[in-house]
């Protein structure tokens, strides 16, 4: 195991210790689950917007969407608690329409 020197500001040092008493685990252990936590939601922030990013390039691609003022209507028509939202975006076989027609 790697061993790692960590200088931390004595009032964080000082909420770590409080946070781990609480839990009954050790200072060290608090904060190398706390790090192994933002390793793994950094990953998780990386997988999101690299599959964002493919997304975006295959709809802008495609050249096909949903019109905003259908989306912005079906969304006010759910909180309103109507429900046929099908109909509001026209969900069909061709329920997405092309960028010219916007």
């Amino acid at each position: 195991m790697a061993t790692t020197s960590l200088k931390l500001p004595d009032d964080l040092k000082e909420q770590a210790t409080k946070a781990a008493a609480v839990l009954g685990i050790s200072p060290h252990a608090f904060m190398v689950e706390a790090i192994r936590q933002a390793a793994h939601n950094a990953e998780l922030r990386r997988i999101f917007i690299a599959e964002a990013t493919t997304a975006r390039k295959k709809t802008i691609k495609s050249g096909k969407g949903y019109d905003a003022k259908d989306v912005h209507a079906s969304l006010r028509d759910r909180i309103a608690g109507k429900k046929n939202l099908r109909s509001s975006l026209n969900l069909g076989k061709n329920y997405l329409c092309s960028a010219s027609s916007r």
